[in-house]
């Protein structure tokens, strides 16, 4: 029998988390909150299938594990996964979880809207989050800097001369993280994150070109969308 270890080995806490996401009723909450948005209770019972009583509990579990963070709006309380962090981690879970039955779980019919285009804890993904960060590349519309990418001169004037405003972002320190690769759940392939494309999806909801449904991670192309976003993005074209 080997004896027991003398000193400690600092081993990372793994199973305190894990316990925490492995119920299904908190891991439908926290699949709700990837859109990046806040939730009341009641939406979040809801959503787990759950009366508000039983979400209350597993609201504080989630909250003593800091995924999560509540803001006091009058008498109400809403809730949103606590960073980015914890979002990565979410969905590099469901990455690993599909990782055998990845390809035909994306072939049904009935994900084929999550998986054109969903909102990704404020940013765009799917396949047009992928085809995005790929133009933005190949465009020099963004360059490489340590872990991160930086916004261009060049990027601001094609971005603007497309009707975005990403005033402040090109002139933004790497500590910012404007934008950086984020692995996407469908694709398999890198979308973005950070500042500038979280200011994209925005600019594009808040003007009518892309439209998301209550309740929702998937994103519709608006007819008026089909025209602003042609330029950057060519595959809405085929819609």
């Amino acid at each position: 029998m080997n004896p027991a270890p003398t000193h400690p080995t600092y081993e990372p806490k793994l199973a305190s988390v894990a316990a925490v996401i492995a119920d299904a009723t908190r891991s439908r909450m926290l699949s709700y909150l990837l859109a990046g948005d806040y939730a009341s209770a009641g939406e979040l019972a809801r959503a787990a299938s759950v009366s508000p009583a039983t979400a209350s509990g597993h609201l504080g579990k989630l909250m003593a594990a800091e995924l999560l963070v509540c803001e006091q709006r009058g008498r109400h309380r809403y809730y949103k996964l606590a960073d980015d962090e914890v979002a990565h981690a979410l969905e590099a879970l469901a990455l690993m979880a599909e990782r055998r039955t990845h390809t035909a779980a994306w072939a049904n019919p009935t994900r084929q809207r999550l998986r054109f285009a969903r909102c990704c804890y404020g940013h765009l993904a799917g396949q047009l989050g992928v085809e995005m960060f790929s133009q933005l590349l190949s465009k020099e519309w963004l360059a490489p800097a340590s872990d991160c990418y930086l916004l261009t001169a060049q990027g601001t004037a094609g971005l603007g001369a497309l009707g975005f405003a990403v005033d402040g972002l090109e002139k933004a320190p790497p500590s910012t993280r404007v934008a950086y690769r984020c692995l996407d759940w469908s694709e398999r392939r890198d979308h973005m994150a950070g500042k500038l494309p979280k200011a994209l999806l925005t600019h594009c909801l808040q003007h009518g070109w892309l439209r998301r449904h209550d309740g929702e991670r998937a994103l519709e192309v608006t007819p008026l969308g089909r025209k602003h976003l042609a330029g950057l993005l060519p595959s809405v074209n085929a819609l």
